[in-house]
Parts: structure tokens; sequence; C-alpha cells
């Protein structure tokens, strides 16, 4: 399956690095890491979280629109 979604399983909270991570071939603990470093620093990152989050499709959703 390609294409950017939130997978079913893995989740952690909304599945957004589990999607990333499936995306581009990481490990989902590698992404989430980056993503709780990238806290540190000053940015709107928690705000794109929640933009992905609402803006991904589910898996579900990603299955029904790939047939």
């Amino acid at each position: 399956m390609n294409g950017l979604y939130r997978p079913r399983h893995g989740r952690i909270i909304a599945g957004v690095c589990a999607g990333l991570a499936q995306r581009f071939g990481m490990s989902p603990w590698t992404v989430r890491l980056l993503a709780l470093l990238s806290c540190v620093l000053p940015g709107p990152q928690f705000v794109i979280y929640l933009i992905l989050w609402v803006m991904l499709p589910s898996e579900e959703r990603h299955m029904t629109s790939a047939h």
C-alpha cells in the first residue's frame, strides 16, 4: 500500500508518526523520538501534528478510496 495514511495498528496517539514511518521506511519509534525531540525547538510542531491528524486518512478510508 502506497500513500500516506494513519495505520490501524501500531498507533500510540493518532497514528501520525506510525504513518510517516511506514511511508518513508523508518522505525515508528525513530519518528516518535524525532517528533518528541523537535518539540524542544521553537516552531509549530504540535500544530503540524494536529493538522496531520485531521488531514491524513485512516487506513480504512485509504483502503476504500484505493479501490
